[in-house]
């Protein structure tokens, strides 16, 4: 049995636009304290994470307290939209999840997340299967790999997590095959 823990980061600051350095706020850096209590006890082997900076800040905590290193791959990051700020995300959100494929002109369509992420994320079961894993990631890239195994988590359920920073959803695997998605702390 190979055990993950997604844990999507902390409050990010929103006034970096900066998606690869945004980091956390006052706020997200006192709540990493949380991550780091309910994963102490879980007897994890490696953690994994987003290049993203909001990302490693999140299980950056746990990581020292842990005393374990923290493997940055690249494909666990977060959608890219466009290479522009989008102001009505709400409805940017809405039709991608309606369809997988919608992107804008420089972004990724869902299914493009969801695809770089499940490779990501096989590789890791096969690489570290039987052990227990913290991944840093991120409310959509997480949302669609719970999509893939669970076809049925859909935009509402998505839209339903956005404001939760930290979440962390455990899955279990016996080898490739998804036994298990719990969500664990909110």
């Amino acid at each position: 049995m190979t055990t993950v823990y997604f844990v999507r980061h902390a409050e990010p600051d929103f006034g970096n636009h900066d998606d690869f350095l945004r980091t956390l706020t006052d706020k997200g850096l006192k709540d990493r304290i949380k991550v780091t209590n309910y994963l102490l006890d879980k007897k994890i082997d490696i953690i994994l994470s987003s290049p993203y900076m909001r990302s490693v800040n999140t299980v950056a905590d746990f990581a020292e307290n842990a005393g374990l290193n923290i493997e940055i791959i690249d494909d666990f990051r977060e959608r890219k939209i466009d290479s522009v700020w989008i102001e009505d995300f709400n409805a940017f959100c809405e039709k991608q999840w309606n369809d997988f494929n919608y992107k804008l002109k420089d972004g990724e369509s869902l299914n493009e997340v969801q695809n770089r992420n499940i490779r990501a994320l096989e590789q890791a079961i096969d690489k570290y299967s039987g052990k227990n894993i913290v991944v840093g990631s991120h409310g959509t890239a997480l949302s669609t790999i719970i999509n893939y195994y669970n076809k049925n988590f859909n935009y509402k359920n998505f839209n339903a997590i956005r404001g939760v920073m930290p979440w962390i959803v455990r899955f279990e695997f016996e080898g490739k095959n998804c036994v298990c998605i719990e969500e664990v702390m909110r």
